[in-house]
């Protein structure tokens, strides 16, 4: 069953979650004057989990490496617990953001309504 799930979460974040939490900057105009990016927030256990509606739909439980050293972070919704990739989701306001709705990931992890 948890097989079932990672493997759900992984379609998850694959199919969804990588091209539109891409984000784009505008060029500086003058390279020596411009600043350095700021710190990427990451990742982290007890974080909520929003997902693309801006919904609270689950938290963080823990981030570690899978087999392959790739960083997973373990998201715990409702009664379902699965992983997904860590770059496959963005931190805004302290809390973890999947581009995807509650919905969509239920029916990816085969939950009945």
């Amino acid at each position: 069953m948890r097989s079932i799930l990672t493997l759900g979460a992984a379609a998850l974040a694959l199919a969804v979650a990588a091209p539109a939490l891409a984000q784009t900057a505008a060029p500086a105009q003058d390279p020596a004057a411009a600043a350095p990016a700021p710190t990427a927030a990451a990742v982290a256990a007890g974080q909520p989990v929003k997902d693309n509606t801006g919904a609270v739909i689950g938290s963080v439980t823990e981030v570690k490496p899978d087999a392959t050293g790739k960083s997973m972070a373990t998201i715990k919704m409702d009664d379902k617990t699965f992983a997904v990739d860590v770059k496959n989701l963005a931190v805004q306001d302290g809390a973890s953001v999947i581009n995807a709705s509650k919905a969509e990931i239920e029916g990816m992890l085969g939950v009945k309504k």
